[in-house]
């Protein structure tokens, strides 16, 4: 598993005076930020989701990106502050841990070898940590029911020419463009294929998986029947 934690992430940074930006989706963060990120992603959001699954009668383990360098990144852009782009992903440490039955539970933190921490958009980071671990299926859980369409109507399949159009021609925008070129990343790096689903639904886990038409279906080529 592999979180954000963006609207408990500006409720602490309002709560102490600071005012959250975004540019195209993703967090300006300034280093008043990033010890918020620490505190919020790698912190209570982490481990509220650690317990949350290990009440359940999972064996979870939190962890962030710079663990074990499971994520290593790079600055993004300086307008954005410490904000990364993951650049190489190492699952070693994903692979020890579900070969003997654990779950990691990743917080989008990611660093490099010098010691800077990069704030890192949650889709990316498990765009990144997917394409490493080989997945067969990337599910990004989020609180709109799909990628939709100019008439606000739910799209079941997309490719990632697709995906590009959308954010041409500014019907994706915000954090569905930046979740759409995760999801494209994804595909690219050998995913097999990313849903995009509403999280609150019950059961959408088991419904996605099973292959049953839930939010928007991610390919790089989305074959088209007769």
């Amino acid at each position: 598993m592999v979180h954000g934690g963006g609207k408990q992430m500006t409720r602490y940074l309002a709560e102490r005076g600071i005012e959250s930006r975004f540019v195209n989706g993703l967090r300006v963060t300034t280093p008043e930020t990033i010890d918020g990120v620490l505190k919020v992603f790698a912190g209570s959001v982490n481990h509220g989701l650690v317990s949350a699954l290990v009440a359940a009668g999972a064996r979870a383990v939190g962890l962030s990106g710079i663990d074990a360098c499971l994520a290593e990144a790079e600055q993004f852009d300086p307008a954005l502050g410490a904000v990364g782009r993951v650049v190489s992903s190492d699952p070693d440490i994903l692979n020890l841990l579900t070969d003997n039955g654990y779950v990691p539970v990743v917080a989008c933190v990611a660093g490099d070898r010098r010691g800077h921490i990069y704030n890192v958009n949650a889709d990316q980071m498990a765009a990144a940590c997917a394409a490493a671990y080989r997945a067969e299926i990337l599910l990004f859980l989020t609180d709109v029911p799909g990628v939709k369409g100019a008439g606000d109507e739910v799209i079941p399949e997309l490719s990632v020419p697709e995906c590009e159009r959308l954010i041409e021609q500014g019907i994706a925008t915000g954090g569905m463009q930046a979740k759409l070129n995760a999801a494209s990343d994804a595909v690219r790096r050998g995913v097999g294929q990313v849903l995009i689903c509403p999280g609150a639904a019950p059961g959408i886990v088991t419904q996605a998986l099973e292959g049953k038409a839930v939010g928007t279906r991610l390919t790089l080529e989305v074959p088209r029947g007769v």
